[in-house]
């Protein structure tokens, strides 16, 4: 395990004291520890550094606290290749997930290659020694630090942590009661015996609305239009059973291979016949929710797979509706009054507590900022090469998972095609990799094909598809997983070079020596 050199912290108006790591890696969640997990496993010899903003490991699944937080996609994907998910739940509970994560960490001594509580603000590629010279503030401090490395990958998924989306809602000022935001869920929070209206219909709204009838008087899901909504099985008992008579590792790989096709195969599906998984998808919420649930409340207006599935383990938000603890309305809001919210159809919910599970405010890099020699470079305007790096932007990756399957999938064989890379220029001598877009003239798509309110409202934000390999995005693991670990390195696209050091112009140095005289 390399060495970690120790920091010296400056003032902002100081010359910025330099250290030098092979890697730099942005967030440690999921896939920051994967990544350094891989670095550990298949290019040993590469220093690594991660710059988490916030005080734990865990990212999403330390973030989160809401009653019920639990993953929507089974931990035999979800989890790592490389370490199995050896517990029965196939849906897991979010304080699981974050020991898993945890545990893979100490594992594979990432732990030690951590600076909590600092944020990167941005990475400057500097075209002079072929490095990123990346900006990092810690927490509670105005002074800044930078380090330099050979490659720089983004880990810190998609969306802000500081706060999620939240519409304009006429007349909230108004309401007397309490107004939270999932993302933000306040400790220790007691909603004993309180009437909860959760304004959403998506994974966060069908995870709370069970949960919170431990002890809420009644909990109401308000919806402007209903999700497709699959009741799947908490525990995996095939798992269970295969366990008593084959190794660990075995098991896991069966299940994860398993997973794997049935995700595939039920989005496939939904792509081709999706008037026949629509019937599906109806059939088994109309059996399982009864006869008192008006179906309505449970019919989209899209296909399957326009949207996210929001899957139910056991069937649990069904259970709260048959024994009546909670109920679901299809409407809009007018205004929210003093006690609640008026809707347009002259119906008034009545709420002590609003829960907003309204979706996530979509960020890439954690708002960092990256340029090119002090030109800022606009992401929006890129377009992903591989699903990985951008063109003309060297030695960069950014790890983003599937929407229509486990995030960890994609980033699993992410991390293994930047080892690759790595090593490949350390065989062969090159100091940068720069995907080029050879035809300016490609039609480009957005990077995300998903319907989904909060991606919408992100994707100019986001780098764009092109309609052709390695350009294209599919979504798809089986593609990916031929397209990034035995596709070949030198494709024609990815430029691999070792260039001469640009000199620093005459402005440029005065620049700097003004800026060390300061």
């Amino acid at each position: 395990m390399p060495v970690t050199p120790s920091a010296t912290t400056i003032e902002p108006s100081e010359p910025m004291t330099k250290q030098h790591y092979n890697v730099i890696i942005a967030g440690a969640g999921l896939s920051g520890v994967g990544m350094a997990c891989h670095l550990t496993m298949k290019a040993p010899h590469k220093s690594y550094q991660i710059f988490e903003g916030r005080d734990a490991i865990g990212g999403t699944w330390d973030l989160f606290r809401y009653p019920g937080i639990r993953s929507d996609s089974d931990m035999f994907t979800l989890g790592y290749s490389f370490r199995p998910w050896t517990n029965k739940q196939a849906i897991a509970d979010g304080h699981t997930i974050r020991e898993y994560i945890n545990d893979t960490a100490d594992e594979y001594g990432v732990r030690d290659n951590i600076r909590f509580n600092h944020r990167i603000e941005s990475a400057n590629w500097s075209s002079e020694d072929s490095r990123w010279h990346v900006t990092v503030k810690k927490k509670g401090q105005r002074k800044k630090e930078v380090f330099t490395c050979d490659f720089f990958v983004g880990c810190t998924g998609y969306y802000k942590y500081e706060a999620g989306y939240t519409p304009e809602f006429p007349g909230r000022e108004n309401y007397k009661g309490e107004f939270i935001h999932p993302q933000l869920w306040p400790e220790n929070l007691d909603y004993s015996n309180k009437r909860i209206v959760v304004i959403g219909s998506g994974a966060t709204a069908v995870t709370l609305i069970p949960s919170l009838t431990d002890k809420a008087a009644h909990v109401t899901m308000l919806q402007r239009s209903p999700s497709y909504v699959a009741s799947v099985p908490k525990d995996d008992i095939i798992s269970v059973q295969l366990r008593k008579v084959l190794p660990e590792k075995v098991v896991y790989r069966l299940a994860r291979a398993r997973n794997v096709a049935l995700q595939m195969g039920v989005y496939n599906l939904s792509k081709a016949q999706p008037k026949l998984m629509r019937k599906l998808l109806m059939k088994q919420v109309e059996v399982q929710v009864g006869k008192d649930v008006d179906m309505k409340h449970f019919t989209p207006r899209y296909n399957p797979w326009d949207e996210r599935l929001c899957a139910v383990p056991n069937g649990d938000l069904f259970k709260a509706l048959r024994r009546g603890d909670a109920s679901v309305v299809t409407d809009h809001i007018d205004h929210f009054t003093e006690t609640g919210i008026q809707l347009k159809s002259g119906e008034h919910l009545e709420a002590d507590i609003i829960v907003s599970a309204t979706g996530l405010d979509l960020q890439l890099l954690g708002n960092a900022s990256l340029s090119i020699d002090d030109k800022p470079v606009d992401l929006g305007k890129t377009v992903a090469y591989r699903s990985l790096m951008f063109n003309d932007i060297p030695n960069a990756a950014m790890i983003f998972g599937y929407t229509n399957s486990s995030w960890t999938l994609k980033a699993d064989i992410g991390a293994d095609y930047i080892c690759r890379v790595l090593n490949h220029m350390d065989e062969t001598g090159m100091k940068q990799c720069t995907p080029r877009l050879h035809d300016p003239n490609m039609k480009t798509l957005p990077f995300l094909d998903f319907d989904a309110g909060y991606v919408q409202r992100a994707l100019a934000r986001f780098p764009k598809q092109g309609i052709k390999a390695p350009w294209r995005v599919k979504q798809n693991y089986l593609f990916d997983l031929i397209m990034l670990r035995f596709s070949k390195l030198n494709d024609g696209v990815l430029e691999f070079s070792n260039p001469t050091p640009k000199a620093k112009s005459l402005d440029t140095k005065r620049a700097e020596a003004a800026s060390a005289s300061a």
